[in-house]
């Protein structure tokens, strides 16, 4: 069991080797006195250390499960041989009565009411155990569920942390220091390197594409035209493993080829899709 368990155990030095770049980071920026995006690193990097040792949790977990259920039905199946044995010793009694005539009638009955009583007490453990693989499976379902409902907050809390390092970033480049933006520009990349790992991934519309409207929302909720153009992304959009999480949050070029310039508006809009 020890050797099975080995191998469905979650390579930890990846998620810690990311959680000690966070830590430097944080270090760098409590240098600089950024403690805000200090304090983001230290947490992410402290998510990204419990993280490895969390699934390998669950992993053994399920090992052990799996492993009593199969000592279980193999134990099932040593009644059944035993049961059928008994049925067969019973049948060449049987046999033997006929052949010396009725001296042994009395004991092949016995033998046959022993048998059917034991028949019968495996037919009852064999429900029972049914019953209790249907209330596992049960059980199981109710984890799956459980597992699938923390993917998705854990999924939501990791767009909502690279939504605010999206917006700062944002501030970052439209403020008249170089050096900052150059440190937010490295925390952000270094961010989006992480989740990449787990298969969260984050593309944003670059200016001058066509509107797509399957992987673009238009910030203001305005109908694009034809042939819309975006001026600029407000938040980025998101895949997990392939598929869609949420599209891009764009802002169209106006009627007059200029575009929308507000930079506080598309910080707004940034936290307010990420509140939603």
């Amino acid at each position: 069991m020890i050797n099975e368990a080995q191998k469905y155990r979650v390579a930890k030095w990846p998620f810690l080797l990311v959680g000690a770049l966070l830590m430097a980071f944080a270090y760098v920026f409590i240098l600089k006195a950024h403690w805000e995006i200090a304090a983001g690193c230290v947490g992410l990097g402290a998510i990204l250390g419990i993280l490895p040792f969390y699934l390998d949790y669950r992993a053994m977990g399920k090992l052990i499960e799996l492993n009593a259920l199969g000592a279980v039905a193999e134990k099932i199946q040593n009644v059944e041989q035993l049961a059928g044995q008994i049925s067969a010793a019973t049948n060449q009694w049987a046999a033997v009565q006929e052949s010396v005539g009725g001296h042994a009638q009395k004991t092949a009955d016995g033998a046959r009411e022993i048998a059917d009583k034991m028949g019968a007490e495996v037919r009852e453990f064999s429900e029972f155990m049914k019953k209790m693989s249907e209330s596992e499976k049960v059980a199981l379902r109710l984890e799956i569920e459980k597992l699938r409902r923390g993917e998705g907050e854990w999924l939501q809390m990791l767009v909502r942390i690279l939504d605010h390092v999206f917006a700062l970033h944002g501030a970052a480049s439209r403020s008249t220091n170089p050096k900052l933006a150059e440190q937010i520009s490295h925390f952000q990349n270094a961010c989006l390197a992480t989740v990449r790992r787990v298969g969260l991934a984050s593309f944003s519309a670059a200016p001058e594409n066509p509107f797509d409207a399957e992987r673009h929302q238009i910030a203001d909720g305005q109908k694009p035209s034809d042939g819309a153009v975006v001026a600029e992304t407000v938040a980025a959009g998101y895949t997990f493993q392939g598929k869609l999480l949420r599209p891009a949050l764009v802002r169209l070029r106006e009627a007059d080829g200029a575009p929308e310039t507000n930079p506080e508006k598309g910080v707004q809009d940034t936290l307010a899709l990420d509140g939603d």
